[in-house]
């Protein structure tokens, strides 16, 4: 979520850049309507790739900087608690056994029992786990969380996202703006270039048609949380993923915790269906039933 996010962010920030280099230094940037939809299509391709793949080059720079991360030192590692260097030996022999340079291994405060894997590439990658999943799990559910975690490194999920995504903002910036320059020609009679009406209307429209795209996302978001648990199965067993499912209900449970947003990583899962196709993950309980009944070593 936090990358779909900054991706829209960074989409509306280049959006107001460009009016701005139109509208007062005369530059012309966005294709005219009269060149076709040809033009306009590859400028929304351009446009869209490069707000997707900006996101996912400062991926783990904005993860350490909104979580206040701090990094695992492997020359210090004995001075971490037990757990912490459970973590990082955990992290560091499926790196090795799968031939993909070490991520970076960080823990940040939190109560919220969370985790999560981002990155550029799988040689480029960061593993962040909250204080609050290592106080309530066991090494085992531990272990479990942390293969679940690389799986979608080695499954490279954040770049295959980061290609839909950029699918998805070509689109997202292509019909905002054909819809854009329609309105602003026949309801604000700006008959001179691209107006504010113009402007305000791609505003609107790429925030609605963002969010509606996000919903497409968090689909193949959540197909992609089962094939990771199924990864965690492979790496260290489907008991070991399970138990942390488990517990993570249990700690839901016993919490009483509302679904905020804050448990991204495993508890993204509401009762009212408009919200759950922003869900970005399967509810624990699915999970739980896919590994029991659909998964087989």
């Amino acid at each position: 979520m936090l990358f779909v996010v900054t991706n829209l962010a960074i989409i509306l920030v280049i959006s107001g850049i460009i009016f701005v280099l139109e509208k007062y230094l005369g530059i012309t940037i966005t294709p005219s309507m009269a060149w076709g939809y040809q033009g306009l299509f590859l400028f929304a391709l351009l446009f869209g790739f490069t707000g997707s793949l900006l996101s996912l080059a400062i991926s783990r720079w904005v993860a350490k900087k909104t979580y206040d991360i701090e990094l695992v030192s492997e020359s210090r590692l004995m001075d971490y608690d037990e757990k912490t260097q459970l973590v990082y030996t955990s992290i560091a022999s499926m790196a090795r056994q799968n031939n993909i340079t070490m991520p970076e291994v960080g823990i940040y405060t939190s109560d919220d029992p969370n985790a999560f894997a981002t990155g550029p590439s799988k040689n480029r990658s960061l593993v962040a786990v909250s204080t609050g999943l290592l106080s309530a799990m066991t090494s085992s559910e531990i272990e479990g969380v942390i293969a679940h975690e690389m799986s979608h490194i080695l499954n490279g999920d954040m770049v295959t996202m980061t290609l839909l995504q950029g699918v998805l903002n070509t689109f997202v910036i292509f019909f905002a703006r054909i819809i854009g320059q329609f309105i602003d020609k026949t309801i604000f009679k700006n008959e001179e270039g691209n107006g504010w009406g113009y402007f305000i209307t791609i505003m609107i429209l790429e925030i609605i048609l963002g969010i509606l795209a996000s919903m497409i996302l968090m689909t193949f978001s959540r197909y992609r949380e089962y094939r990771a648990d199924e990864g965690s199965a492979r790496l260290v067993g489907k008991d070991k993923m399970i138990l942390a499912l488990k517990r993570l209900v249990h700690v839901t449970a016993s919490r009483k915790i509302v679904d905020d947003g804050k448990l991204a990583t495993f508890k993204i899962h509401s009762e009212a269906w408009f919200l759950s196709l922003l869900m970005s993950h399967p509810s624990l309980e699915n999970r739980i039933k896919n590994l029991e009944s659909n998964y087989q070593l």
